[in-house]
């Protein structure tokens, strides 16, 4: 059945699956896959590209119009905004005649904004709002013209995910995107945290190697280069082998699925990972470390293993069933960061992350301080941290926790959480950067972003990315290596390497450590410059040992 489609991505962010750019998640790919395969026409917009539009009437040349939306894990975003009911509302209103649905975890209900509860939206003029799959809904109806919903299983997705793949290409930051790939779903614990709604898809269940591979394969020939094997809510559980009800780690299965991407994609530039449950860390040991072993023989350097930790606060756990003791997580933070702190270009190669939640049952004032001081204690150990995500829960009703506050007054003190998180981002955050991404230290492929003044800021599509701000205006959407040359609260600072010393601005030549305003000045005047020797003998001094080798005296 020939129709003509429209894709408009209003971004997700959920527990496991990630798709704000320069993130594109898998509901596109697969919605896109499931209309491809019945030779539709599918185009592909992102909510930023339709923006700018005044008129959004031009929807009504299609036959289907799909929106997918929904944000269950808020956060800070620098490379797109989330689209807004107001919007999702004039979609319905402006496009009359085709059938519209809207999907993703929008289902679950909606808000942009952590410490609130979900409302259950009903925009007007959407004929279906879509529980779960839907490109299992638009199978059906393309195939044989039915609407059905439901949970589809990886027999289904085989082909789809390989179909949608060539989509990619219509989206704004092509090539610089990083696909999300799906290596499981549903949650591997026996019973689950009171506000995740990862559960809601019910037990985890693995991907073959095969269809993964398969599918990075196709979105390689559609020209993708960055990936993060994530939409998984515990990587030591992927391909597990469920035992009494309880999932037990197996290393095969990541063994095989890294090892076949690395023999079919061997010019991959990123290649990351997303989620991980520390206490299972801390229960198989011996089959973890091995584990983080492979990861690390094939990921890309600046690699994040996100922990769930949510709370130190014991009260919290328990009353969250969050699970696992405070010690536990830092045994885990201390088996990633001897198996994954060996440096590629000064970098570390696989760190774990932290994310700490607020709003949870059983909080106090004195979780704040037992959060801050855990926190304190892993850098006093010397352990390293990539990144502490600090959030505020959404409550969704579906939850244990979001049943729990129709009963229960539950309230975040907004003064003291932003007391707080000051704190971690000052007495922790600060001197962890520092450590994790020391001066010298060179980042690979970075992407310029955007401008402030005369300065360019930009990325690595990689999970969770440092900021880096380079003194100089660049062209953006180029990618760069940049060497850094300075620290910020959570970002740094840096110059383009090679460190181009006949054609920096006097601004970046300034950033370089040991070259002040009056050194920098006596640079440019004696341009070009020949070698290092002429070099130190125009600053009178010695360059700083870690930059001596990026130096490049070219006059192009």
């Amino acid at each position: 059945m020939h129709k003509k489609i429209c894709i408009i991505d209003g971004y997700v962010d959920e527990p496991a699956n990630l798709g704000v750019p320069p993130y594109i998640s898998t509901y596109p790919r697969y919605i896109a896959g499931a209309c491809l395969l019945f030779g539709s026409d599918v185009s592909y917009i992102t909510i930023d590209s339709l923006r700018p539009r005044k008129r959004w009437d031009f929807l009504n040349s299609f036959d289907i119009v799909i929106v997918i939306a929904g944000i269950t894990v808020p956060g800070h975003y620098v490379g797109g905004t989330p689209i807004s009911l107001f919007e999702i509302n004039r979609i319905g209103k402006e496009c009359k005649f085709p059938l519209k649905l809207l999907c993703g975890p929008i289902h679950f209900g909606y808000t942009l904004h952590g410490g609130t509860k979900a409302i259950y939206a009903k925009p007007e003029g959407f004929d279906h709002i879509l529980s779960y799959d839907p490109e299992y809904f638009i199978y059906g109806l393309l195939s044989k013209g039915e609407v059905e919903e439901g949970l589809r299983d990886y027999k289904f997705l085989k082909d789809i995910a390989i179909a949608g793949a060539e989509i990619v290409s219509q989206h704004p930051n092509f090539p610089f995107i990083i696909s999300e790939i799906e290596l499981s779903r549903g949650c591997d614990r026996n019973t689950y945290c009171s506000f995740c709604t990862e559960p809601l898809y019910g037990k985890m269940r693995s991907r073959p190697p095969e269809d993964i591979v398969e599918e990075i394969k196709a979105l390689y020939r559609a020209g993708c280069r960055y990936f993060r094997l994530g939409r998984q809510s515990n990587v030591f559980a992927y391909g597990a082998e469920e035992r009494n009800g309880k999932f037990i780690p197996k290393e095969k299965p990541l063994s095989t699925l890294l090892k076949e991407i690395k023999k079919n994609i061997p010019d991959i530039k990123t290649l990351h990972f997303d989620n991980a449950n520390p206490i299972s860390i801390t229960l198989y040991p011996e089959v973890s470390r091995r584990m983080l072993e492979t990861i690390v023989e094939y990921d890309t350097p600046g690699d994040v293993l996100s922990f769930g930790v949510e709370s130190f606060d014991r009260t919290v756990i328990t009353k969250n069933n969050i699970g696992g003791e405070p010690e536990e997580i830092i045994e885990a933070i201390k088996l990633v960061n001897e198996v994954g702190s060996v440096r590629v270009d000064g970098i570390p190669k696989l760190l774990p992350g932290v994310n700490l939640l607020y709003g949870l049952i059983g909080e106090s004032k004195e979780t704040y301080e037992v959060n801050l001081n855990y926190l304190k204690k892993i850098l006093d150990m010397g352990l390293l941290l990539r990144r502490i995500n600090i959030r505020r829960v959404i409550y969704f009703e579906d939850t244990p926790l979001g049943r729990y506050v129709q009963k229960h007054r539950l309230r975040i003190d907004r003064k003291i959480f932003e007391h707080y998180k000051y704190r971690i981002r000052e007495e922790v955050d600060r001197e962890m950067i520092k450590r994790v991404f020391p001066i010298g230290a060179i980042l690979r492929g970075v992407i310029s972003e955007y401008h402030e003044g005369n300065t360019t800021f930009g990325r690595q599509l990689a999970s969770y990315p440092i900021l880096v701000g380079i003194p100089m205006k660049l062209r953006l959407r180029q990618e760069l290596d940049v060497i850094i040359t300075g620290h910020g609260k959570r970002s740094v600072t840096g110059v383009p390497y090679p460190i181009e010393i006949n054609s920096l601005p006097v601004k970046a030549l300034v950033a370089l450590p040991g070259i002040g305003i009056k050194r920098a000045k006596r640079i440019v005047v004696n341009r070009p410059i020949k070698n290092i020797d002429e070099l130190e003998h125009i600053i009178e001094d010695r360059i700083d040992p870690r930059f001596r080798d990026g130096l490049s005296f070219s006059t192009r």
